[in-house]
């Protein structure tokens, strides 16, 4: 299908909102939601016994399975007419295809054609080797490279689009921490252009900040070890 190998590309508008929406994904109540709370850095640095394209091709699957899955959650509340453009922020991205043919299309029908072509490379032997001694071809980390970009995008339409239904559905910690263990592998390894993840940096900052652990409840039944306020000024006289 012409469409699935086509490359995409990020374009603003060209249209400011008469005022800027808010960010209901940015507010505390909600970025201190995570399912972990530990530094995700541990979990992307690559081990010293595993290959660097095993590790990528690793990570790359389980990203492609567990996005597409976080975005079956909210997909029957993004249709054609809820979301007529893929949008994130003020940004259009449009689908080429691979004779460069620029398209605008519905939401769906990016995301469609993100997780088919994701899908198509993930499962090709030639490209995803799973047998023992299979090399990886010279443009594996290229097409590594174009699979983050797409996660990304559906990944920021998720939150600017649907972030409502995903706190409806009790959600938004599982995203944070898919979001979060995303972008702090994206930048591990340099897979993605940080002019494209540029327009969801604020949230980044925020989610890939390990939450500090919660202050220690001080024990009611401990006794008051501090000095009383007349011993600390008494004085001796002589």
């Amino acid at each position: 299908m012409d469409w699935l190998m086509g490359k995409s590309k990020t374009k603003p508008n060209g249209k400011k909102p008469p005022t800027e929406e808010k960010k209901q994904y940015l507010e505390l109540e909600y970025t201190k939601i995570r399912v972990v709370d530990f530094d995700l850095k541990e979990l992307v640095v690559l081990p010293r016994e595993i290959d660097l394209n095993e590790w990528l091709a690793s990570n790359t699957t389980t990203f492609f399975n567990l996005i597409n899955l976080q975005y079956s959650t909210i997909s029957e509340f993004c249709t054609g007419d809820t979301c007529q453009a893929m949008t994130a922020c003020n940004t259009i991205y449009y689908w080429y295809d691979e004779r460069g043919k620029k398209t605008k299309c519905t939401a769906p029908q990016y995301v469609d054609f993100v997780m088919s072509l994701c899908q198509k490379l993930v499962t090709d032997e030639e490209i995803f080797p799973t047998k023992y001694g299979k090399e990886f071809p010279n443009s594996f980390e290229s097409l590594v490279k174009k699979i983050c970009r797409y996660l990304f995008h559906v990944l920021a339409h998720l939150y600017w689009a649907h972030f409502k239904e995903t706190v409806a559905l009790d959600l938004q910690g599982h995203l944070n921490t898919l979001y979060a263990h995303f972008i702090v592998f994206v930048r591990e390894f340099n897979l993605v252009d940080p002019k494209e993840t540029f327009i969801m940096d604020d949230l980044s900052e925020i989610l890939c900040t390990p939450v500090p652990p919660p202050a220690p409840t001080p024990d009611p039944s401990a006794p008051d070890s501090a000095p009383s306020p007349s011993s600390q000024n008494h004085v001796t006289e002589r």
